[in-house]
Protein backbone atom coordinates (compact mmCIF):
# COMPACT_ATOMS: atom_id res chain seq x y z
CA UNK A 1 0.00 0.00 0.00
CA UNK A 2 2.77 2.25 0.46
CA UNK A 3 3.81 2.63 -3.26
CA UNK A 4 -0.32 3.38 -3.55
CA UNK A 5 -0.32 6.17 -0.95
CA UNK A 6 2.49 7.42 -2.47
CA UNK A 7 1.09 7.85 -6.05
CA UNK A 8 -1.78 9.46 -4.53
CA UNK A 9 -0.08 12.33 -2.63
CA UNK A 10 0.33 14.40 -5.51
CA UNK A 11 -3.28 14.06 -6.25
CA UNK A 12 -4.40 14.66 -2.81
CA UNK A 13 -2.33 18.01 -2.99
CA UNK A 14 -4.11 19.03 -5.35
CA UNK A 15 -7.01 18.71 -4.18
CA UNK A 16 -5.79 20.47 -0.31
CA UNK A 17 -2.67 22.30 -1.29
CA UNK A 18 0.41 20.79 -1.25
CA UNK A 19 0.96 21.94 2.40
CA UNK A 20 -1.60 20.05 3.43
CA UNK A 21 -0.39 16.51 2.76
CA UNK A 22 1.74 16.15 5.95
CA UNK A 23 4.27 12.63 5.82
CA UNK A 24 6.48 13.93 8.68
CA UNK A 25 6.52 11.00 11.04
CA UNK A 26 5.93 12.46 14.14
CA UNK A 27 2.72 13.99 12.58
CA UNK A 28 1.74 10.56 11.49
CA UNK A 29 2.62 8.95 15.09
CA UNK A 30 0.43 11.02 16.51
CA UNK A 31 -2.72 9.70 15.12
CA UNK A 32 -1.69 6.36 15.09
CA UNK A 33 -4.13 3.40 16.47
CA UNK A 34 -3.80 0.19 17.65
CA UNK A 35 -0.24 0.43 16.63
CA UNK A 36 -1.03 1.20 12.60
CA UNK A 37 0.47 4.63 11.66
CA UNK A 38 -0.84 6.29 8.66
CA UNK A 39 1.64 7.02 6.04
CA UNK A 40 0.19 10.63 5.67
CA UNK A 41 -2.31 13.50 6.87
CA UNK A 42 -4.36 15.16 4.95
CA UNK A 43 -6.05 18.55 6.25
CA UNK A 44 -8.73 19.35 4.56
CA UNK A 45 -10.51 22.76 5.06
CA UNK A 46 -13.99 22.75 3.13
CA UNK A 47 -16.49 20.18 2.70
CA UNK A 48 -15.84 19.58 -0.72
CA UNK A 49 -12.37 18.96 -0.32
CA UNK A 50 -13.09 16.20 2.30
CA UNK A 51 -15.55 14.42 0.12
CA UNK A 52 -12.75 14.71 -3.10
CA UNK A 53 -10.43 12.91 -0.90
CA UNK A 54 -12.63 10.33 0.38
CA UNK A 55 -13.56 9.88 -3.67
CA UNK A 56 -9.66 9.62 -4.02
CA UNK A 57 -8.98 7.16 -1.30
CA UNK A 58 -11.90 4.89 -2.00
CA UNK A 59 -10.44 4.84 -5.76
CA UNK A 60 -7.07 4.12 -4.79
CA UNK A 61 -8.55 1.78 -2.10
CA UNK A 62 -7.30 2.92 0.83
CA UNK A 63 -7.92 2.67 4.74
CA UNK A 64 -8.87 6.28 5.87
CA UNK A 65 -9.44 7.45 9.33
CA UNK A 66 -11.12 10.59 10.30
CA UNK A 67 -9.91 12.62 13.06
CA UNK A 68 -9.39 15.79 15.23
CA UNK A 69 -7.30 15.43 18.38
CA UNK A 70 -7.09 11.99 18.69
CA UNK A 71 -10.29 11.33 21.96
CA UNK A 72 -11.80 8.79 20.51
CA UNK A 73 -9.06 6.91 18.46
CA UNK A 74 -8.90 4.23 20.70
CA UNK A 75 -12.38 3.08 20.41
CA UNK A 76 -12.72 0.21 18.13
CA UNK A 77 -11.42 -2.90 16.54
CA UNK A 78 -7.67 -3.03 15.15
CA UNK A 79 -8.17 -1.29 11.00
CA UNK A 80 -7.63 -3.72 8.66
CA UNK A 81 -6.01 -1.21 7.21
CA UNK A 82 -4.90 2.37 7.62
CA UNK A 83 -3.46 4.63 5.05
CA UNK A 84 -4.30 7.94 5.57
CA UNK A 85 -5.25 10.43 8.33
CA UNK A 86 -7.94 12.97 7.43
CA UNK A 87 -7.62 15.60 9.69
CA UNK A 88 -10.57 18.27 10.19
CA UNK A 89 -8.94 20.34 12.99
CA UNK A 90 -8.95 23.61 10.67
CA UNK A 91 -13.00 22.97 9.55
CA UNK A 92 -13.38 24.87 13.00
CA UNK A 93 -15.78 27.53 12.36
CA UNK A 94 -19.49 28.67 13.05
CA UNK A 95 -21.40 29.40 10.13
CA UNK A 96 -24.57 30.12 11.60
CA UNK A 97 -25.54 31.61 14.85
CA UNK A 98 -29.12 32.83 16.12
CA UNK A 99 -28.81 33.22 20.05
CA UNK A 100 -32.77 33.76 20.59
CA UNK A 101 -33.01 30.99 18.28
CA UNK A 102 -30.87 28.79 20.18
CA UNK A 103 -29.75 27.43 17.24
CA UNK A 104 -25.91 27.43 15.97
CA UNK A 105 -24.21 25.64 13.02
CA UNK A 106 -20.75 24.80 13.25
CA UNK A 107 -17.30 22.74 11.36
CA UNK A 108 -16.39 19.14 12.97
CA UNK A 109 -13.34 20.22 14.41
CA UNK A 110 -13.97 22.68 16.54
CA UNK A 111 -13.08 21.97 19.99
CA UNK A 112 -15.52 21.73 22.57
CA UNK A 113 -14.32 23.86 24.81
CA UNK A 114 -14.13 26.87 22.32
CA UNK A 115 -17.47 25.71 21.25
CA UNK A 116 -18.66 25.98 25.02
CA UNK A 117 -16.70 29.74 25.21
CA UNK A 118 -18.33 30.56 22.12
CA UNK A 119 -22.08 30.19 23.10
CA UNK A 120 -21.60 30.93 26.84
CA UNK A 121 -21.16 35.01 25.94
CA UNK A 122 -24.81 35.05 25.44
CA UNK A 123 -26.02 32.75 28.69
CA UNK A 124 -25.91 29.27 26.65
CA UNK A 125 -24.35 26.40 26.23
CA UNK A 126 -24.62 22.95 24.91
CA UNK A 127 -25.08 20.26 27.61
CA UNK A 128 -23.01 17.60 27.00
CA UNK A 129 -19.75 16.72 29.39
CA UNK A 130 -18.42 14.29 26.91
CA UNK A 131 -15.14 11.78 27.31
CA UNK A 132 -12.15 13.94 26.02
CA UNK A 133 -13.62 16.60 27.64
CA UNK A 134 -12.70 20.56 26.19
CA UNK A 135 -10.29 18.31 23.92
CA UNK A 136 -12.48 16.70 22.32
CA UNK A 137 -14.21 17.54 19.21
CA UNK A 138 -17.54 18.53 17.81
CA UNK A 139 -17.32 16.07 15.42
CA UNK A 140 -15.83 12.98 17.42
CA UNK A 141 -18.82 13.53 19.79
CA UNK A 142 -21.23 13.67 17.33
CA UNK A 143 -19.78 10.86 15.57
CA UNK A 144 -19.51 9.03 18.48
CA UNK A 145 -23.09 10.13 20.12
CA UNK A 146 -20.70 10.78 22.95
CA UNK A 147 -22.38 11.72 26.60
CA UNK A 148 -21.61 11.82 29.88
CA UNK A 149 -23.78 12.18 33.18
CA UNK A 150 -25.74 15.03 31.76
CA UNK A 151 -27.59 12.77 29.76
CA UNK A 152 -29.59 12.31 32.72
CA UNK A 153 -31.24 15.97 32.23
CA UNK A 154 -30.61 17.01 28.35
CA UNK A 155 -30.36 13.88 26.49
CA UNK A 156 -27.13 13.10 24.34
CA UNK A 157 -25.93 14.10 21.31
CA UNK A 158 -28.65 12.47 18.90
CA UNK A 159 -31.05 15.10 21.00
CA UNK A 160 -29.22 17.60 20.32
CA UNK A 161 -28.24 17.66 16.50
CA UNK A 162 -30.82 19.18 14.15
CA UNK A 163 -29.49 18.88 11.11
CA UNK A 164 -25.45 17.83 9.42
CA UNK A 165 -23.89 18.08 6.10
CA UNK A 166 -21.93 14.65 5.37
CA UNK A 167 -19.26 13.72 2.88
CA UNK A 168 -19.20 10.85 1.48
CA UNK A 169 -16.92 8.38 -0.39
CA UNK A 170 -18.63 8.65 -3.46
CA UNK A 171 -17.05 12.24 -3.31
CA UNK A 172 -20.61 13.73 -2.77
CA UNK A 173 -21.35 16.62 -0.01
CA UNK A 174 -25.46 16.14 1.30
CA UNK A 175 -27.48 17.99 3.39
CA UNK A 176 -30.13 16.08 6.37
CA UNK A 177 -31.90 17.77 8.60
CA UNK A 178 -32.00 21.72 8.96
CA UNK A 179 -31.43 24.80 11.48
CA UNK A 180 -34.43 25.07 13.22
CA UNK A 181 -35.95 22.89 16.44
CA UNK A 182 -39.38 22.56 14.56
CA UNK A 183 -38.13 20.80 11.43
CA UNK A 184 -40.12 18.06 10.05
CA UNK A 185 -38.41 16.40 6.80
CA UNK A 186 -39.56 12.69 7.18
CA UNK A 187 -36.87 10.22 8.26
CA UNK A 188 -33.67 11.84 9.94
CA UNK A 189 -30.91 9.79 7.62
CA UNK A 190 -28.58 11.74 9.20
CA UNK A 191 -29.25 9.69 12.80
CA UNK A 192 -27.23 6.90 11.10
CA UNK A 193 -24.20 8.87 11.17
CA UNK A 194 -24.40 9.50 14.73
CA UNK A 195 -22.62 6.85 16.84
CA UNK A 196 -21.51 5.39 13.53
CA UNK A 197 -17.84 6.28 15.02
CA UNK A 198 -16.40 7.50 11.18
CA UNK A 199 -17.24 4.24 9.35
CA UNK A 200 -19.92 5.54 7.08
CA UNK A 201 -19.12 9.20 5.91
CA UNK A 202 -17.47 11.95 7.54
CA UNK A 203 -19.50 14.76 9.21
CA UNK A 204 -18.82 18.09 7.78
CA UNK A 205 -21.03 20.60 9.51
CA UNK A 206 -23.35 20.38 12.15
CA UNK A 207 -26.49 22.01 13.13
CA UNK A 208 -27.08 22.62 17.04
CA UNK A 209 -30.38 22.92 19.01
CA UNK A 210 -28.46 25.04 22.24
CA UNK A 211 -29.93 25.91 26.16
CA UNK A 212 -29.61 28.16 28.20
CA UNK A 213 -26.94 28.04 31.16
CA UNK A 214 -28.91 27.58 34.51
CA UNK A 215 -28.85 30.12 36.92
CA UNK A 216 -27.49 28.09 39.14
CA UNK A 217 -25.30 25.20 40.27
CA UNK A 218 -24.64 22.94 43.26
CA UNK A 219 -23.20 19.44 43.82
CA UNK A 220 -24.12 16.89 46.40
CA UNK A 221 -22.30 14.08 48.05
CA UNK A 222 -23.90 11.27 50.29
CA UNK A 223 -22.19 8.45 51.25
CA UNK A 224 -23.70 5.16 50.34
CA UNK A 225 -21.70 2.85 52.83
CA UNK A 226 -22.90 -0.14 50.58
CA UNK A 227 -24.14 -0.81 46.90
CA UNK A 228 -27.26 -2.13 48.71
CA UNK A 229 -27.45 1.29 50.24
CA UNK A 230 -27.09 3.33 47.31
CA UNK A 231 -29.64 0.99 45.07
CA UNK A 232 -32.34 2.44 47.77
CA UNK A 233 -30.79 6.04 47.52
CA UNK A 234 -31.29 5.96 43.83
CA UNK A 235 -34.79 4.88 44.00
CA UNK A 236 -35.91 7.21 46.30
CA UNK A 237 -33.77 9.67 44.78
CA UNK A 238 -35.13 8.95 41.15
CA UNK A 239 -39.00 8.25 42.44
CA UNK A 240 -38.84 12.00 44.85
CA UNK A 241 -39.91 15.29 43.06
CA UNK A 242 -35.75 16.05 42.39
CA UNK A 243 -34.54 16.19 38.78
CA UNK A 244 -30.67 16.36 39.21
CA UNK A 245 -28.61 17.31 35.91
CA UNK A 246 -26.74 14.53 36.49
CA UNK A 247 -25.97 11.46 38.89
CA UNK A 248 -23.09 9.23 39.39
CA UNK A 249 -22.30 6.44 41.71
CA UNK A 250 -18.52 5.68 42.30
CA UNK A 251 -17.65 2.60 43.79
CA UNK A 252 -15.07 2.54 47.10
CA UNK A 253 -12.37 2.61 44.40
CA UNK A 254 -13.12 5.21 41.98
CA UNK A 255 -14.34 7.30 45.15
CA UNK A 256 -10.72 6.63 46.86
CA UNK A 257 -9.17 7.87 43.24
CA UNK A 258 -11.99 10.57 41.95
CA UNK A 259 -12.07 12.36 45.30
CA UNK A 260 -8.43 12.14 46.50
CA UNK A 261 -8.11 15.94 46.05
CA UNK A 262 -11.35 16.37 48.03
CA UNK A 263 -12.01 17.60 51.55
CA UNK A 264 -12.04 14.37 54.18
CA UNK A 265 -15.99 14.71 54.57
CA UNK A 266 -16.12 13.48 50.80
CA UNK A 267 -12.90 11.48 50.60
CA UNK A 268 -13.98 8.51 52.07
CA UNK A 269 -13.70 4.32 51.28
CA UNK A 270 -17.29 3.79 50.52
CA UNK A 271 -19.27 4.27 47.56
CA UNK A 272 -20.80 7.46 46.89
CA UNK A 273 -23.52 8.80 44.74
CA UNK A 274 -22.82 12.34 43.40
CA UNK A 275 -25.67 14.49 42.13
CA UNK A 276 -25.59 17.92 40.52
CA UNK A 277 -28.80 20.36 40.62
CA UNK A 278 -29.41 23.17 38.42
CA UNK A 279 -31.76 25.95 39.01
CA UNK A 280 -32.37 29.04 41.10
CA UNK A 281 -31.20 29.64 44.44
CA UNK A 282 -34.47 28.34 45.92
CA UNK A 283 -34.48 25.76 43.83
CA UNK A 284 -30.92 24.49 45.06
CA UNK A 285 -32.14 25.06 48.40
CA UNK A 286 -35.39 22.90 48.46
CA UNK A 287 -33.14 20.35 46.28
CA UNK A 288 -30.70 19.88 49.42
CA UNK A 289 -33.51 20.11 51.87
CA UNK A 290 -35.35 17.01 50.19
CA UNK A 291 -31.81 15.24 49.87
CA UNK A 292 -30.80 15.57 53.37
CA UNK A 293 -34.10 14.21 54.12
CA UNK A 294 -34.00 11.62 52.25
CA UNK A 295 -30.37 10.34 52.96
CA UNK A 296 -31.10 10.48 56.23
CA UNK A 297 -34.57 8.22 55.58
CA UNK A 298 -31.33 5.82 54.05
CA UNK A 299 -29.20 5.92 57.45
CA UNK A 300 -26.72 8.61 56.17
CA UNK A 301 -26.23 12.04 54.88
CA UNK A 302 -25.74 14.25 52.18
CA UNK A 303 -22.91 17.08 51.73
CA UNK A 304 -22.78 19.88 49.75
CA UNK A 305 -19.56 20.13 47.40
CA UNK A 306 -17.40 23.46 47.37
CA UNK A 307 -17.20 24.48 43.31
CA UNK A 308 -13.91 23.68 42.51
CA UNK A 309 -13.72 20.37 44.58
CA UNK A 310 -17.17 19.43 42.58
CA UNK A 311 -15.64 20.88 39.26
CA UNK A 312 -12.90 18.79 39.46
CA UNK A 313 -14.52 15.52 40.50
CA UNK A 314 -16.50 15.78 37.95
CA UNK A 315 -13.84 16.25 35.45
CA UNK A 316 -12.35 13.01 36.74
CA UNK A 317 -15.73 11.03 36.18
CA UNK A 318 -16.65 12.16 33.00
CA UNK A 319 -13.24 11.71 30.96
CA UNK A 320 -12.16 8.12 32.79
CA UNK A 321 -10.10 7.56 29.65
CA UNK A 322 -7.68 10.24 30.47
CA UNK A 323 -7.98 9.53 34.78
CA UNK A 324 -7.12 5.97 33.97
CA UNK A 325 -4.26 6.14 31.76
CA UNK A 326 -2.18 9.07 33.55
CA UNK A 327 -1.40 6.37 37.02
CA UNK A 328 -2.19 3.00 34.61
CA UNK A 329 -1.16 3.26 31.07
CA UNK A 330 -2.12 0.18 30.49
CA UNK A 331 -5.58 -0.08 31.92
CA UNK A 332 -8.81 -1.13 30.20
CA UNK A 333 -11.64 0.97 29.98
CA UNK A 334 -15.08 -0.89 29.81
CA UNK A 335 -18.62 0.37 29.13
CA UNK A 336 -21.90 -1.56 29.93
CA UNK A 337 -25.35 -0.17 29.52
CA UNK A 338 -28.24 -1.82 31.20
CA UNK A 339 -31.82 -1.64 32.32
CA UNK A 340 -30.69 1.00 35.75
CA UNK A 341 -32.25 -1.32 38.17
CA UNK A 342 -29.24 -3.64 37.93
CA UNK A 343 -26.49 -1.18 37.94
CA UNK A 344 -25.26 -2.20 41.60
CA UNK A 345 -25.93 -5.63 40.68
CA UNK A 346 -23.94 -5.92 37.84
CA UNK A 347 -21.12 -3.98 40.03
CA UNK A 348 -21.11 -6.33 42.54
CA UNK A 349 -20.72 -8.81 39.95
CA UNK A 350 -17.93 -7.18 38.80
CA UNK A 351 -16.01 -6.24 42.23
CA UNK A 352 -16.75 -10.04 43.06
CA UNK A 353 -14.73 -11.18 39.80
CA UNK A 354 -11.85 -8.46 40.20
CA UNK A 355 -11.75 -9.95 43.81
CA UNK A 356 -11.05 -13.71 42.40
CA UNK A 357 -8.52 -12.70 39.83
CA UNK A 358 -6.69 -9.88 42.53
CA UNK A 359 -8.01 -7.28 40.01
CA UNK A 360 -7.51 -3.44 40.55
CA UNK A 361 -10.96 -1.86 39.75
CA UNK A 362 -12.85 1.08 39.86
CA UNK A 363 -16.49 1.68 38.44
CA UNK A 364 -18.19 4.48 37.82
CA UNK A 365 -22.41 4.33 36.89
CA UNK A 366 -24.43 7.37 35.26
CA UNK A 367 -27.82 6.63 37.10
CA UNK A 368 -30.88 7.23 35.56
CA UNK A 369 -29.75 6.43 32.08
CA UNK A 370 -28.17 2.63 32.99
CA UNK A 371 -24.84 3.21 31.43
CA UNK A 372 -21.73 1.51 34.18
CA UNK A 373 -18.18 2.17 33.49
CA UNK A 374 -15.54 -0.18 34.59
CA UNK A 375 -11.34 1.07 34.94
CA UNK A 376 -9.28 -2.47 34.83
CA UNK A 377 -5.98 0.02 36.48
CA UNK A 378 -4.00 -3.38 36.96
CA UNK A 379 -1.19 -4.31 34.93
CA UNK A 380 -2.21 -7.86 33.23
CA UNK A 381 -1.23 -9.98 30.79
CA UNK A 382 -3.72 -9.46 27.55
CA UNK A 383 -5.10 -13.01 28.01
CA UNK A 384 -6.02 -12.32 31.54
CA UNK A 385 -7.61 -9.34 30.84
CA UNK A 386 -9.47 -10.76 27.74
CA UNK A 387 -11.02 -13.77 30.40
CA UNK A 388 -11.54 -11.18 32.88
CA UNK A 389 -13.70 -8.74 30.28
CA UNK A 390 -15.83 -11.71 29.01
CA UNK A 391 -16.92 -12.59 32.90
CA UNK A 392 -17.82 -9.57 32.96
CA UNK A 393 -19.21 -9.15 29.49
CA UNK A 394 -21.84 -12.41 30.29
CA UNK A 395 -22.52 -10.70 33.68
CA UNK A 396 -23.99 -7.92 31.80
CA UNK A 397 -25.88 -9.60 29.60
CA UNK A 398 -27.34 -12.04 31.68
CA UNK A 399 -28.63 -8.79 33.23
CA UNK A 400 -30.58 -7.69 30.24
CA UNK A 401 -27.45 -5.67 29.22
CA UNK A 402 -24.34 -5.37 26.59
CA UNK A 403 -20.62 -4.42 27.52
CA UNK A 404 -18.01 -3.27 24.76
CA UNK A 405 -14.50 -2.11 25.46
CA UNK A 406 -13.71 1.54 25.07
CA UNK A 407 -10.03 0.91 25.48
CA UNK A 408 -7.69 -1.53 26.54
CA UNK A 409 -3.86 -3.14 24.91
CA UNK A 410 -3.41 -4.50 21.35
CA UNK A 411 -3.28 -7.65 22.41
CA UNK A 412 -6.42 -7.55 24.57
CA UNK A 413 -8.03 -6.47 21.03
CA UNK A 414 -6.80 -9.20 18.78
CA UNK A 415 -8.37 -11.65 21.03
CA UNK A 416 -11.80 -10.62 20.89
CA UNK A 417 -14.46 -7.89 19.40
CA UNK A 418 -14.57 -4.88 21.73
CA UNK A 419 -18.23 -4.78 20.54
CA UNK A 420 -19.31 -8.02 21.65
CA UNK A 421 -20.96 -10.59 19.43
CA UNK A 422 -23.02 -9.33 16.35
CA UNK A 423 -26.80 -8.84 17.05
CA UNK A 424 -29.72 -9.86 14.49
CA UNK A 425 -29.36 -6.70 12.84
CA UNK A 426 -25.63 -7.34 11.78
CA UNK A 427 -26.74 -8.21 8.09
CA UNK A 428 -28.51 -5.01 7.91
CA UNK A 429 -25.33 -3.14 9.28
CA UNK A 430 -23.68 -4.68 6.31
CA UNK A 431 -26.16 -3.41 3.72
CA UNK A 432 -25.60 -0.05 5.22
CA UNK A 433 -21.83 -0.14 4.99
CA UNK A 434 -21.96 -1.48 1.77
CA UNK A 435 -24.51 1.17 0.69
CA UNK A 436 -22.65 4.12 2.37
CA UNK A 437 -18.96 3.24 1.45
CA UNK A 438 -18.91 0.50 -0.83
CA UNK A 439 -15.06 0.12 -1.06
CA UNK A 440 -14.72 -0.12 2.57
CA UNK A 441 -12.62 2.96 2.92
CA UNK A 442 -14.08 4.98 6.12
CA UNK A 443 -12.11 2.94 9.34
CA UNK A 444 -12.23 -0.56 7.70
CA UNK A 445 -13.12 -3.53 10.41
CA UNK A 446 -13.07 -0.75 13.48
CA UNK A 447 -16.63 -1.28 13.98
CA UNK A 448 -18.87 -4.22 15.09
CA UNK A 449 -18.32 -7.47 13.20
CA UNK A 450 -15.19 -5.51 11.86
CA UNK A 451 -17.29 -3.82 9.96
Amino acid sequence: MRAAVESARAAFAAIVGASRVVTDPAACAALSVDGQTPQCVVYSTTPEETAAVLRLAAERELGVIPCRNGTKLAVGNPPRRYDVALSLKDMNRVWHYEPADLTITAEPGMKFGDFQHFVERQGLWLPLDPPGGARASLGGIVATNAAGPLRLAYGAPRDMVLGMRIATTQGKVFKTGGRVVKNVTGYDIGKLLIGSYGTLGVIVEISFKLFPLPSECATFAIRAGTLGIARDLRRRILHSPLVPARMVLLDAAAARLACAEASAEVGTKEPELWLEMHGSKRVIQRAQHDLESLAAAAGTAAAAVEGGQAEEVWTRVTDLAAWAAGPSPGAALLKATLPDSAIEELISRAEQEAEGETVRLAAVAQLGVGVAHFCVLSEMAPPAIADFIRRLRAAAEALGGALIVERCPLGVKEAMDVWGAPGSDFALMGKMKATWDPKGTLAPGRFLGRL
